[in-house]
């Protein structure tokens, strides 16, 4: 059957498959195949790649010797975060198959969870049901760094890998960057390993020692300050601080711009997300971010950039936006 690919020169090949294999992208159903000069690498989630990198359908063999959950049930839709598969069904029979199948095939699999509610409150949390094993907490590794994280007690989704990756690479040694909205520290984490000094602040208590637990693991807790707390009170402490500053609450961010524009230095970079309309993707976005730096700061706009198609007609995007003092 077709499945969506990574296509890149056979020479290429084996870097572009460790780097989509630290993110959590390659498909472990099939296999990855080599024709005219070109490898095919079958990814997991389309969209979650990064967008440098050409996607294409194409009919590749299923994976021998494994038994996966596509062979026990059909179309199978899940995520894996560490050892703990994610799934996303209504039904509740239908739920419990695809379980079945993902406990029954080869997967290293330790529990399956249904998602039970929407993201819900401050702390950013949603309810599961499990479905098979034992327990919400794993360890997932992406792009070389290692992650703990208890899916009921802090947000965290594998599909922004790619989008968190694309931007820790723009951080230099030497920078001071702020994350108004940590979690667990999937942004603050490869910062601080890329050599920055990182504040990562969250209301949620569990997610912030979460982050104080993955900064030791991954050896950046020196350079890591990890506060439980509400942003807009720990700012003042941090006034013109920052180079880089990070508001990953893509439905209501646009409420924190100011604090994210008191905490900017004279040059400062940074990376709002938001959830709008297909029509008009950025502009709201970028209104409110002139409304609340200018006249004090030059806006410059460095990239527009859609993450993902969060719902019918409704885009996640991020603004990758430059402030400069005036």
């Amino acid at each position: 059957m077709a499945v969506p690919c990574v296509r890149v020169p056979r020479e290429e090949g084996e870097a572009t498959r460790q780097r989509l294999a630290e993110a959590g992208l390659v498909s472990e159903d099939y296999e990855i195949e080599v024709a005219e000069g070109s490898l095919y690498i079958p990814v997991t989630d389309a969209s979650a790649v990064d967008e440098g990198l050409t996607v294409v359908s194409r009919a590749v063999d299923a994976r021998e010797g494994q038994t996966m959950p596509a062979d026990l049930v059909e179309d199978p839709s899940y995520e894996r975060v560490g050892d703990v598969v994610v799934i996303d069904e209504d039904d509740p029979d239908r739920a419990q198959r695809v379980a079945d199948a993902v406990v029954e095939s080869d997967l290293p699999v330790d529990a399956v969870l249904n998602r039970a509610s929407k993201v819900k409150g401050q702390e950013r949390v949603r309810d599961w049901e499990v479905l098979a094993g034992e327990g919400t907490e794993t360890l997932h590794r992406e792009y070389g760094c290692e992650y703990v994280v208890d899916l009921a007690e802090a947000f965290f989704s594998p599909r922004l890998a790619t989008e968190r990756h694309r931007v820790a690479e723009q951080v230099t040694s030497g920078e001071q960057a702020f994350d108004m909205f940590a979690g667990v520290g999937p942004f603050v984490v490869p910062f601080a390993k890329r050599g920055a000094t990182v504040v990562g602040v969250d209301v949620n208590a569990e997610a912030i020692e979460y982050l104080r637990e993955n900064a030791r693991r991954n050896g950046v807790e020196e350079r890591v300050t990890a506060i439980c707390g509400d942003v807009r009170e720990v700012a003042p402490d941090y006034e013109g601080w920052a180079d880089r500053v990070v508001m990953n609450l893509p439905h209501s961010a646009d409420e924190f711009l100011d604090t994210a524009v008191s905490l900017a230095g004279d040059d400062t970079v940074v990376h709002y997300y938001d959830i709008q309309h297909e029509d008009d993707p950025f502009g709201p976005g970028e209104r409110a971010i002139r409304a609340a730096a200018e006249p004090d700061y030059e806006v410059t706009v460095e990239t527009r950039r859609v993450v993902r198609s969060y719902a019918p007609h409704e885009e996640n995007v991020c603004l990758d936006v430059r402030l400069t003092r005036v």
